[in-house]
């Protein structure tokens, strides 16, 4: 095939005009937007429950009363605020990572972190509206409830703190928060009532802190030295035996002492079957919260006040046992406090002392 001159030159303007186009031509990549399920309409009611661990009405409760604070601009395919909050307490009660309930859902990794914060943050400002202590004549109720239990008469509640796992928290000392099993963790106490309903928590202590440390500075303790609390607690041994927290005798010798240390034991259990039913309803309490502590500590307060509202919604927990050690080998306050344990004698006496072994 001949070619002259001409005819390379006409090809070669073409191929010019090919590869070099104007910028102003250049096609933009269109914009892709992710599927976003809805999980009031993708699933029942009993795979709802399954996947969130709520009802679908406990759901819209807490989405109709955090809504105003988490709405966000529908600009650009804007997270709904009930997708929000469901994805922050599936990311909760899985305890999986970020991206792989972000993925699910159709969420970046980085929105869902920052979905986590907000929802969990918004969650925990009703603190005092859903965690509070019986007052009035709720505290007869209280009473009532757990002397049917065990027959443990003036009771109010019962305390004991529990480990929550998170990762490393950074700053200047972070090995504070490794506590005696040897994992970062929050040293988290809590008083409940008979019902399983947490009254007072507390959960911005370092996990090297000691049980009775965090209660001796607590506001709650304060209430019950000043008399502003008509009852009693009970504790373990981690604790100091006062006239308002009574613990177990560690060496019962007379009958009455065997029955108050049976009735104890039995009436103080709620607290442990509480530890079971909040940390197997949301797992992230097993599997380490891999958040800020800043957002872990509101968590733990967001996840006390959701655990409240299944109780208040009639919802069913599951109970196991705690991981907690301190069930297995409770740690004994052997010093003890001359008018708590004055004070156990004559409780014992007054309460228990027809009872034969």
């Amino acid at each position: 095939m001949n070619m002259n001159v001409e005819d390379l030159i006409d090809i070669n303007q073409e191929v010019v005009e090919v590869e070099e186009p104007q910028l102003g031509q250049i096609p933009r990549n269109p914009k892709v937007y992710v599927r976003r399920i809805n999980p009031f309409e993708e699933y029942d009611d009993s795979k709802f429950k399954q996947i969130y661990r709520i009802s679908k009405n406990l759901a819209e409760n807490i989405i109709n009363m955090v809504h105003q604070q988490i709405s966000v601009s529908n600009r650009g395919g804007g997270i709904s605020p009930g997708l929000q909050v469901l994805t922050t307490i599936r990311y909760l009660a899985k305890g999986a990572y970020e991206q792989d309930i972000g993925d699910i859902h159709g969420i970046s990794q980085s929105s869902m972190s920052n979905i986590i914060t907000r929802v969990v943050r918004a969650i925990a400002a009703y603190r005092e509206q859903y965690i509070s202590f019986p007052e009035g004549p709720e505290v007869d109720v209280v009473k009532e409830d757990f002397f049917h239990i065990g027959n443990c008469p003036s009771i109010v509640g019962a305390i004991d703190c529990t480990h929550i796992k998170i990762k490393c928290p950074g700053g200047d000392n972070p090995l504070l928060y490794i506590n005696r099993k040897g994992y970062y963790s929050l040293n988290v106490q809590v008083v409940c009532d008979a019902k399983c309903k947490i009254r007072d928590i507390v959960a911005r202590w370092r996990g090297s802190s000691h049980d009775s440390r965090i209660w001796s500075q607590c506001s709650l303790r304060r209430k019950f030295e000043n008399g502003e609390i008509n009852g009693i607690l009970l504790g373990d041994n981690g604790y100091t035996c006062t006239r308002y927290l009574l613990t177990p005798l560690l060496n019962p010798v007379t009958d009455a002492e065997e029955a108050y240390n049976r009735s104890h034991i039995r009436t103080r259990n709620v607290i442990e079957r509480l530890f079971g039913q909040w940390k197997n309803k949301f797992r992230c309490f097993f599997n380490g919260m891999q958040v800020s502590l800043d957002t872990a500590k509101a968590a733990i307060i967001a996840l006390a006040i959701i655990h409240n509202m299944c109780i208040d919604d009639n919802q069913e927990n599951s109970d196991v046992d705690s991981e907690d050690e301190d069930l297995l080998n409770p740690r004994q306050n052997e010093e003890g406090n001359l008018l708590g344990a004055a004070f156990r004698q004559q409780y014992i006496q007054r309460y228990f002392r027809n009872h034969q072994r």
